[in-house]
């Protein structure tokens, strides 16, 4: 390999290591729609590089859980499609999808797991009636500079009795206990049941952990 070629593989490995790494700095609305929309082209390259294993975690542990895996799912913050495609090789059979980026839902469009798919910036209302839904995905969306605590019972108001959710929270996130509290209370409202939880890899390329959650609303 040539000094330059040397040097053009460095710069390469340079910038996806910094979409990684700026994924954790967000803050606002128009910079994350912006950042996404850049890092769609090289995202499922790095994230698998690094062995992201959230959304297969998630799936296996929301299939061993689900009532009628035919029910539709709606994949919060579905991104580039990985999600989706972990839950439709689980077994679930009729997903759609939202993400804040359009350049992510064109690549999530060619995952072939979508029933319909659509733009949403989850700081707003959402798009459907309550129910809609007998499942929702939320995998590593709710997160330090994406999504505050408030997400978690703004997300299980949209489940009628009886529906599921899974989600994630990566350590980053979990070092904020206002996350982990707001999903106690619902607990202790008797809103939901948790009915599993488990922490584990992550992203394990950069020593990064998460903790799963599957929720019943009651």
């Amino acid at each position: 390999m040539t000094k330059d070629e040397h040097k053009g593989k460095s710069q390469s490995a340079a910038k996806k290591k910094a979409f990684l790494d700026g994924a954790y700095q967000i803050s606002t609305t128009d910079d994350a729609r912006a950042f996404y929309d850049a890092w769609a082209d090289s995202y499922d390259d790095e994230i698998s590089t690094n062995g992201y294993l959230t959304p297969v975690r998630c799936a296996r542990a929301l299939a061993e859980i689900a009532d009628d895996q035919t029910c539709p799912m709606l994949d919060i913050g579905c991104g580039t499609g990985i999600s989706g495609l972990a839950m439709a090789d689980a077994g679930f059979t009729t997903i759609d999808g939202s993400d804040l980026s359009q350049a992510m839902l064109d690549k999530a469009k060619t995952k072939g797991v979508y029933r319909n798919l659509w733009q949403a910036d989850l700081k707003q209302p959402f798009p459907f009636e309550v129910g809609t839904y007998h499942f929702l995905a939320a995998i590593g969306v709710i997160a330090t500079g994406h999504m505050p605590p408030e997400t978690i019972p703004r997300l299980v108001d949209l489940l009628d009795h009886g529906g599921f959710m899974v989600f994630s929270l990566n350590d980053h996130t979990l070092e904020n206990p206002n996350f982990e509290a707001h999903l106690h209370a619902l607990v202790d409202s008797k809103t939901i049941s948790i009915l599993f939880e488990d922490y584990g890899d992550h992203l394990p390329g950069i020593g990064l952990k998460s903790k799963i959650f599957v929720l019943k609303r009651n």
